[in-house]
C-alpha cells in the first residue's frame, strides 16, 4: 500500500512524514523543484507479537506501508497557479492521499493564503484535483469520438458514455470519489488513476494547545467525515514528531501527560485500513510469524495468492482459527483437539485476525 502526503506549504506534511517514518528529510517549501520523499513503515500489530511471542520463529515480518511525500512545487496552487503537472504525476499510483490541513498559527511561518481556514484549503487541493481529472476526461472523450466516427467499438461507445459522465459531475467540482458507479465502471476508470477518485485522509493539523481540543478543530469539516471514501482525523505534528524521538517508555509516558490516547502512526494506518476496506490474516510457524493485507470479502483461494500464487493455483483446503479463539486455548494442537481448528473451502470469506495454513498441491 501507498500512501502519498501532501498539503499546501507550511501545513506540517514534512514534519508528518518525518514522524511516520522516522526519516528527516528536512523542509521542501523552498526548494521549487520536485522533491520525492519515501519511506517503508511496519504496521504495528500486536496480535501479530503475541503470536510471534507464542511460537518463537527465526522472525517476525509486519505488513508494511509505504509513505511518500512530495514537495517544491505546492506553494504554486496557494498562488493560483495549480499544481505542477510533474506533481500530479507522482501521485498516480498512490493508493490513498493523505492531506495535511493546517490549523494552527505560526508568525515565521505564516499561512500562504494570510489566514487559517481548514475548510478552504481543503478545497483548493480539491479543486486541482478536479480540473486536472477533467482535463484527462476531456482529452480523452476527444479522441474517442474521432475514433468511433472511424472504427465503432462497443468497448469505445461504453467508455465514451462512462466518460461524459465523469465530465458532467466533475464540471460540477465534484470528486468522482463521490460518483457512484458500478464494479465494471470502476475497472473501466482504473487505468487513468484519476486523482479526485483516491480515497482520501483529511489530516488536521493543530497546536499542542488545540490537542485537548480535536473535536472542535474537526468541526469545519464535518461536511467530509460524512463522505463516502473519506477519513477525518487530527493531531498535532511537531508533538507527535518530538515525541517519536523518545524511547520507547518516555514516549508513552508523554503520550498520556498530553491526553494523546493513539499515536500518529497507528492512527493514520488504523484509517488507511479503514478507508481502503483492508483486514489482516496471519500465518504462522517456526521459520515466520507474518501478517498479510487483503481487502475484506477476499476469498480464502485469492487470500493464499497472496502468500505465493503456487498456493492458489493449487489450493485444495484451509486451516483456519480466529486469533481470540487460538488465544484462548493457546495452541494450534489444542484448537485442533476442541475441533476449533476448521477446513474452509476456496470459498470461504478469510476474517479480520485469521490464523491459516493452506493445504495445496502442484
Amino acid at each position: 500500500m501507498e500512501i502519498g502526503i501532501i498539503g499546501l506549504p507550511f501545513s506540517g506534511k514534512t514534519t508528518l512524514f518525518s514522524t511516520l517514518t522516522g526519516l528527516n528529510t528536512g523542509t521542501t517549501h523552498t526548494t521549487g523543484k520536485i522533491e520525492v520523499h519515501r519511506g517503508m513503515v511496519k504496521v504495528p500489530d500486536l496480535r501479530l507479537d503475541r503470536l510471534t511471542e507464542i511460537f518463537k520463529p527465526k522472525k517476525q515480518v509486519n505488513a508494511t506501508i509505504e509513505y511518500l511525500e512530495v514537495g517544491g512545487v505546492e506553494k504554486e496552487a496557494a498562488k493560483g497557479k495549480g499544481f505542477d503537472p510533474r506533481f500530479l504525476a507522482v501521485l498516480k499510483n498512490t493508493d490513498v492521499l493523505c492531506h495535511v490541513v493546517r490549523a494552527f498559527e505560526d508568525e515565521v511561518f505564516p499561512h500562504p493564503e494570510g489566514s487559517i481556514n481548514t475548510l478552504r484549503d481543503v478545497q483548493i487541493v480539491e479543486t486541482e484535483f478536479i480540473l486536472s481529472d477533467l482535463t484527462i476526461v476531456e482529452n480523452r472523450i476527444s479522441r474517442l469520438e474521432k475514433q468511433i466516427q472511424k472504427v465503432k467499438s462497443d468497448e469505445d461507445i461504453r467508455q465514451l458514455a462512462l466518460l461524459k459522465k465523469c465530465r458532467d459531475f466533475l464540471e460540477q467540482e465534484r470528486p468522482l470519489r463521490d460518483l457512484e458507479m458500478s464494479d465494471d465502471e470502476k475497472k473501466q476508470l482504473r487505468g487513468f488513476q484519476f486523482l479526485s477518485a483516491k480515497p482520501l485522509i483529511l489530516v488536521v493539523n493543530y497546536s499542542e494547545a488545540d490537542i485537548v481540543r480535536e473535536t472542535e478543530m474537526l468541526a469545519s469539516l464535518a461536511e467530509y467525515a460524512g463522505k463516502p471514501h473519506v477519513e477525518v482525523t487530527g493531531l498535532c505534528a511537531k508533538v507527535e514528531y518530538e515525541i517519536s524521538q523518545l524511547a520507547d517508555d518516555d514516549r508513552q509516558v508523554f503520550l498520556e501527560e498530553l491526553g494523546i490516547t493513539e499515536p500518529a502512526l497507528d492512527k493514520l494506518i488504523r484509517k488507511s485500513y479503514q478507508i481502503l476496506g483492508l483486514i489482516s490474516f496471519f500465518t504462522v510457524g517456526d521459520d515466520e510469524c507474518r501478517a498479510w493485507t487483503i481487502r475484506r470479502g477476499t476469498v480464502a483461494q485469492a487470500a493464499a495468492g497472496e502468500i505465493h500464487s503456487d498456493l492458489e493455483r493449487g489450493f485444495i483446503r484451509a486451516e483456519v482459527v480466529s486469533f481470540d479463539r487460538f488465544i484462548e486455548l493457546g495452541s494450534l494442537a489444542k484448537c485442533r483437539e476442541h475441533g476449533i481448528l476448521r477446513l474452509e473451502g476456496k470459498e470461504y470469506v478469510v476474517q479480520d485476525g485469521d490464523i491459516i495454513t493452506v493445504r495445496f498441491n502442484v
